[in-house]
């Protein structure tokens, strides 16, 4: 049975950082492409960040590009986001995601990812 379990998600000021982790089980991690999902109250799931089965790929949402960067540690089954200069608008719980398909590159459309995490939810205050 694959897992996901995200962690790591808080409540910080505007301007401030927070790393969340997403660890794997069930699956041989190393062969599929993670991403980072959101999704405020009363909108749709919204992409964050993508890393290819490699970590050689990564692709960014326009919105956190330059501010999140996703990481990847195969040997302990877990995918990273490091968000920094946080801002409110970025509040909402994250979910992470595994792809649908084996050693694919980053993607970015809910549909290409199959297993899902609980979600964390990040709160940043104006």
């Amino acid at each position: 049975q694959v897992q996901l379990v995200e962690s790591g998600g808080g409540l910080v000021q505007a301007g401030g950082s927070l790393r969340l982790s997403c660890a794997v089980s069930g699956r041989t991690f190393s062969n599929y492409a993670m991403g980072w999902f959101r999704q405020a109250p009363g909108k749709e799931r919204e992409f964050v960040a993508g890393i290819g089965w490699t970590g050689a790929s990564t692709y960014y949402a326009e919105s956190v590009k330059g501010r999140f960067t996703i990481s990847r540690d195969n040997a302990k089954n877990t995918v990273y986001l490091q968000m920094n200069s946080l801002k409110p608008e970025d509040t909402a719980p994250y979910y992470c995601a595994t792809a649908r398909a084996r050693r694919t590159a980053a993607a970015a459309l809910p549909s290409l990812y199959d297993y899902w995490g609980q979600g964390t939810q990040v709160t940043v205050s104006s």
